[in-house]
């Protein structure tokens, strides 16, 4: 790999010009290229970040490496062709449209020794990260993230909101869920005819007794992104838009002085946030170091690894609400 590897862009759209903007930004890596088929949009973000438009993959022949941000649907089928070129990528959550299909990319790309990541952004949340060094037997974890609708959004929210936190629980307790269990809602008019959940709610069970109960919506009037982990002595609340953590530890009960209600005492910590570097750009440094690294590397196949996990949770939680069960 280059010292400087140069990067393609694929997707102009939302996702996409927030990772325009980073790679921009990053001095370990040149984007080189941005892949878009609206050539309105595309050209427009190409000029704003200094970098060349062009319609198809026939751009990226030259290129080290690949980030992906167009829409999900698209997913697939641009990163079969990536694969295809030998060119290690980045593809934003979910790595695909389905979970066979994500299966089946995972696996050509250890086949062809590629790496490949996934857009687990949250992972680089400065507070998951400061949290993930010194929290401990994990026995419940409880996640909220609700936002307000957003048309331009196609897919239900299991892929688009749930994915993330069903991804932290299992980063938190270690290991994959033995059972899942999903409820999804459809409450606007596009959402019914599409079949694209506007809620989803998914309850986890792990090997160890652990659970854990995640809740996405894009139904709320105010952006939720809020993860509860649970020991059995402290309860660690991370506030994921803040990036700050709060750690409360029950010490008594008692009658209130009155005698009426009473009186709890908590002991609260507020641990400094030992990482502050925003979680889009942390994420792209990551994938620099696979680079760098290299496709033999421990540290690409666990990687590739931990994609999979959190698909196949929304792939069951799915198949549990499609069920009744």
């Amino acid at each position: 790999m280059t010292a400087r590897p140069k990067i393609a862009l694929i997707g102009a759209g939302n996702m996409g010009s927030l990772h325009a903007r980073v790679l921009t930004q990053s001095d370990r890596c040149d984007l080189t290229v941005l892949v878009e088929q609206r050539e309105d949009v595309g050209q427009e973000i190409a000029n704003r970040y200094g970098t060349t438009y062009a319609p198809s993959l026939d751009a990226i022949a030259d290129v080290d490496a690949v980030v992906i941000a167009a829409a999900t649907q698209a997913h697939y089928d641009i990163a079969r062709q990536v694969l295809e070129l030998g060119k290690p990528m980045l593809v934003e959550k979910p790595l695909a449209a389905t979970y066979e299909q994500s299966v089946e990319l995972v696996a050509e790309s250890e086949k062809r020794g590629l790496p490949l990541m996934c857009g687990f952004v949250e992972r680089f949340n400065p507070a998951v990260l400061t949290a993930r060094q010194f929290v401990g037997d994990v026995v419940q974890i409880n996640a909220i993230r609700h936002s307000p609708f957003v048309p331009r959004i196609k897919t239900g929210v299991a892929g688009d909101l749930l994915i993330h936190d069903v991804d932290l629980a299992i980063q938190f307790t270690r290991q994959s869920p033995a059972a899942v269990k999903g409820s999804f809602g459809y409450f606007h008019e596009p959402s019914r005819q599409n079949r694209s959940e506007d809620s989803a709610d998914a309850t986890m069970s792990f090997p160890d007794g652990a659970l854990a109960t995640i809740s996405a919506s894009r139904i709320s009037q105010r952006k939720v992104r809020q993860l509860s982990v649970l020991e059995l002595d402290r309860l660690i609340e991370i506030d994921l838009l803040r990036r700050d953590i709060t750690i409360y530890r029950h010490v008594a009960d008692s009658p209130a002085a009155d005698g009426v209600g009473y009186r709890q005492q908590t002991v609260i910590e507020l641990p400094t946030i030992l990482q502050s570097a925003e979680p889009l750009a942390a994420q792209l440094n990551h994938f620099l170091n696979l680079l760098e690294l290299g496709a033999g590397s421990d540290e690409v196949k666990a990687e590739r690894a931990g994609i999979l996990p959190a698909h196949k949770v929304v792939r069951d939680a799915t198949l549990s609400a499609t069920n009744g069960h």
